[in-house]
């Protein structure tokens, strides 16, 4: 998702490299909360449909390199406590 080309929406993504999976530990999926091995391309635990579902579903900020729990970034003036 964030490292190669901009994911395509309905494409399936490329997970077959080792830093998709940790061998290691089962981690509840940032979508469906279901144990995975699979991880994003930041570390995150997620199910590799389960991210191709979200990146179908939220086109652009897929292509702006976000994922479904990055938080947005805040501008320093958007403070309204």
């Amino acid at each position: 998702m964030g490292a190669g080309p901009d994911p395509v929406p309905g494409a399936l993504l490329d997970w077959r490299d080792s830093q998709h999976f940790d061998r290691w530990q089962d981690r509840p999926c940032a979508l469906c909360d279901k144990p995975t091995p699979m991880r994003s391309h930041s570390g995150e635990p997620v199910h590799k449909a389960c991210a191709e579902e979200w990146i179908a579903a939220n086109p652009t900020e897929a292509r702006l390199g976000r994922f479904a729990s990055d938080q947005p970034k805040r501008r320093r003036d958007d403070d309204h406590a």
